[in-house]
């Protein structure tokens, strides 16, 4: 039987940006036990795609069928049901799932609970997926104690414990490190064999290859290619008219802005810039190499942070010692849970160290009041989080153009930067629609351009290559050390991307997590 069948599929969202194709005349079938990864460059509607068969999103046009029933068609009620019963969904957003006031193990048996199932049931079944993830002895821990991993993890034991037919995952190993991916991987197979389930999964991840049957990339809303086994070579969708677009990082490297000359080869069509523009072609990546580290603007001494307290106390880091360079990217690495990021907290003011002392420009912030610590964050820290907190309603544009303006940049220098930001992250052509329009990749990189956009000595960033593909990635990679070579800004980032990591010109490695 067929668990998912989407039959020419197309989401189309209108606003003041003007108008965005999520999906266009998307087509694709997963049989009953397959898992089925997803993948593609962001903005290309892989989210979109799962938001349409989990029932929260309405296809404009096309047919989208689960096991059989329409899920356009449901009404609102048996839409509930549909989702309590017979899906499993990990949101990107995973935070907002998980209650503040709840503990890891009652987080993974609520839907359990919710479903009628007693206490000891959904308390055994809880406990035994946590244990699979390795979080077993952080059952009773609650969100604001655990890592952003941790808490992915959480997510999607949650998603599962109610033994789904069918589990839609978006992204579930974003801010994972390899072995908790492989991990959460080899949790999503054993739930599909175990209990005869499905699972569709959205990922940057390829991880993934290890336990998917099929790997369908999609391009432009639409399936532009599908292999089983071994990789092939990606395909780019031609529309109607003869029409194909190409990733703009991809135009850029080839030094193509506004106009190329393409010219026939028997092997295919040769694309090249056009002769006025090859001149003033992009220059050549950024290497580490080129950012000659200056004197150290972070310093931190003796550095100790614990969380909670009592039995559930838990010491991430204890007597660090590090300096952070001017003029140079470092990457702040270890396993999910390590304390990636509440170093950066620390480092940014944003919480206070158990002992020791954050020093920036001389100035002991640990020593300093909250009050005080924002003063000081105010002109001299930027910071990307993983909620990247943009406004919905602004466009990709205006949400920079903000930023700047309330730092009392003319509104026409504002426009300017940040235009030329977006253009050079890969969004030149979504520069205009409003944020809650654009995919959660590109609302990475419209945070990642606010915070390049007006010179600080720090800049600091929570895993900025998470949700992106490899192409996108090296861009941001580019533009991070680009900015820190050209305005010596000591631009630090947790991550879990080799990519990011291999590239910086410094990494510091937090080690085991406890």
């Amino acid at each position: 039987m067929t668990a998912v069948a989407a039959r020419d599929v197309f989401c189309v969202y209108d606003g003041a940006g003007g108008t965005a194709v999520a999906l266009q005349g998307l087509s694709l079938s997963v049989g009953e036990g397959e898992i089925v990864a997803v993948v593609g460059p962001s903005g290309s509607g892989k989210s979109t795609l799962l938001r349409t068969v989990a029932a929260l999103e309405r296809p404009s046009a096309g047919s989208v069928h689960v096991f059989g029933r329409s899920v356009a068609t449901l009404s609102r009620s048996e839409r509930v049901r549909f989702r309590a019963r017979e899906l499993g969904f990990v949101d990107q957003h995973y935070w907002r799932s998980l209650d503040p006031q709840l503990s890891a193990r009652d987080l993974v048996g609520l839907q359990l609970g919710l479903n009628g199932v007693g206490r000891r049931t959904r308390h055994g079944r809880a406990d035994e997926l946590l244990s699979r993830v390795g979080l077993g002895d952080r059952r009773h821990a609650r969100p604001h104690e655990l890592s952003g991993g941790e808490q992915q993890r959480i997510a999607v034991c949650a998603a599962i414990a109610h033994r789904p037919r069918l589990v839609l995952a978006d992204e579930p190993t974003g801010e994972l490190d390899a072995e908790s991916s492989q991990i959460v991987y080899g949790l999503l197979a054993s739930l599909v064999h175990e209990e005869r389930a499905t699972a569709l999964v959205v990922t940057h991840d390829r991880g993934v290859e290890a336990v998917a049957d099929r790997v369908l990339r999609i391009r432009d809303g639409r399936l532009s290619s599908e292999r089983a086994g071994r990789e092939c070579v990606e395909e780019v969708v031609v529309g109607r008219g003869g029409w194909l677009q190409l990733p703009e990082p991809l135009l850029a490297a080839a030094g193509i802005r506004t106009r190329a000359h393409a010219r026939p080869r028997p092997e295919g069509v040769l694309l090249m810039p056009a002769a006025d523009e090859a001149a003033s072609a992009v220059s050549p990546r950024v290497e580490a190499a080129a950012a000659d580290p200056g004197e150290a603007v972070v310093t931190v001494r003796s550095l100790t942070k614990t969380l909670g307290a009592g039995a559930r106390a838990r010491t991430l880091f204890t007597g660090l010692d590090y300096e952070f360079a001017a003029g140079a990217v470092t990457a702040v690495t270890g396993p999910s849970g390590s304390g990636k990021t509440t170093l950066l907290r620390l480092l940014g003011g944003l919480s206070s160290p158990s002992h020791g002392a954050v020093s920036i420009l001389g100035t002991d912030i640990s020593a300093l009041d909250r009050a005080d610590r924002a003063r000081f964050r105010r002109p001299n820290v930027a910071v990307v989080s993983q909620q990247l907190g943009l406004n919905p309603l602004l466009t990709a544009r205006e949400n920079i153009e903000l930023s700047l303006s309330l730092r009392g940049i003319p509104v026409l220098d504002a426009s300017r930067e940040a235009e030329h930001l977006l253009i050079a992250l890969g969004l030149g052509e979504r520069m205009n629609h409003v944020a809650a329009k654009l995919s959660a990749g590109e609302r990475q990189r419209v945070a990642i351009a606010r915070a390049l956009a007006h010179p600080r000595t720090i800049v600091l960033a929570d895993e900025p290559t998470a949700r992106l593909d490899e192409s996108n990635a090296l861009a941001v990679v580019d533009v991070l050390l680009a900015a820190a070579a050209d305005r010596g800004a000591a631009i630090i980032c947790a991550t879990h991307d080799r990519l990011l990591a291999d590239r910086s010109g410094a990494e510091l490695s937090l080690g085991t997590a406890p």
